[in-house]
């Protein structure tokens, strides 16, 4: 059975040892780049399960990295975890705007990050089964997308249009950090103009009409909002 490919886009020597020492030791391949274009191009080539980004690389920075990630056929669908120092508020909700799926602040603990990249890739392979199935369940809240139906405990909950496309998209990745742009993106229509500020406002919504289930829309505060894993 081949080793699980993880690639390290980091520029400090220190940090990627560390990390590749503890992937090493739990079983994963590391790839190991230290500037943004080595990085890219091992993207392409190798097709990692998952990649951990460093924001601040030289030359290319970790922002300009995620956006060709995400541009090219070959890498879009491969998770992206930033790894960013703290204070870098503004970065991350670019990074996830951009499609990052997670961020690590530093310093951080090896074993907070296995933990991390495990959740990332059991949530892909869960995303994986929702989309061949049509359905999505998670928790005790079934939402058949098809149907335009929400249930909780197999009792039907009366959204609005724009609460269950809300609803859909933070379900349908539970644990992926929200920004209220991308939420807008995701839901925006002609029939349902909504602002970043509306999106709060939708949310409240939400968590009323599903009752103890609306405890599971996590606020990430300064970011945006998440569904619990």
């Amino acid at each position: 059975m081949r080793k699980k490919q993880v690639l390290i886009i980091e520029d400090d020597e220190d940090i990627q040892e560390l990390v590749a020492h503890n992937l090493t030791r739990e079983g994963y391949t590391v790839i190991q780049a230290y500037d943004g274009e080595k990085g890219l191009q091992e993207a392409k080539n190798k097709q990692p399960v998952i990649i951990l980004l460093d924001l601040m690389l030289p030359e290319m920075d970790g922002l300009d990295v995620c956006r060709y990630l995400k541009k090219e056929t070959k890498t879009e669908e491969i998770p992206v975890v930033m790894l960013s120092a703290k204070g870098e508020e503004t970065d991350i909700v670019t990074g996830l705007e951009l499609g990052a799926e997670d961020y690590i602040t530093k310093p951080f603990s090896p074993k907070v990050l296995i933990a991390r990249i495990r959740t990332v890739l059991r949530r892909k392979a869960d995303q994986q089964k929702q989309r061949e199935s049509g359905k999505i369940s998670v928790h005790d809240i079934i939402i058949h997308p098809g149907r335009h139906e929400v249930l909780y405990k197999n009792k039907k909950i009366v959204l609005t249009m724009t609460e269950f496309k809300v609803l859909q998209l933070l379900a349908q990745k539970p644990g992926w950090v929200f920004t209220r742009s991308r939420i807008v993106d995701g839901v925006k229509g002609e029939d349902y103009p909504v602002t970043e500020r509306s999106i709060d406002v939708q949310i409240v919504g939400l968590r009323k009409k599903l009752g103890k289930a609306g405890d599971y829309i996590n606020t990430v505060r300064g970011v945006g909002y998440k569904f619990e894993e």
